[in-house]
């Protein structure tokens, strides 16, 4: 594996760890200032139609997502080849993040929230 791909790895299990202790501090700090995040909801769950932009905005839309809804497990699993982030309620999948790094940054994340889009990623 190259250093390329360690790093992103470890850029998102930092992301993932962030998420799991609720530290917006630290998911602020895990993006690029000019990060951004975009949700395909498919209008069929409340999401943002437009994309976030900003450390700030994207850190809150992150956790307002991903850091601990009730009875949920965030995992580090292969998104699209690269490592990404899941979140499953009672096996569900809820949630699927695609992740883009540069350098030790969180770029862009993909949320896929579309319940049609996630049945691919339940766990039995």
């Amino acid at each position: 594996m190259s250093m390329t791909l360690n790093r992103h790895d470890d850029v998102v299990r930092g992301f993932a760890r962030a998420c799991q202790l609720g530290d917006i501090a630290a998911l602020r700090a895990a993006l690029d200032a000019a990060a951004i995040a975009v949700c395909d909801s498919g209008g069929r769950v409340p999401a943002t139609m437009s994309p976030t932009h900003g450390a700030e905005d994207v850190a809150r839309l992150a956790a307002a997502l991903l850091c601990g809804p009730p009875d949920t497990e965030l995992t580090v699993e292969a998104v699209n080849g690269r490592a990404g982030l899941a979140l499953r309620r009672a096996g569900q999948a809820i949630a699927v993040v695609a992740v883009e790094t540069v350098d030790a940054k969180v770029t862009v994340l993909w949320v896929v929230l579309n319940p049609a889009k996630l049945r691919g990623w339940h766990r039995r």
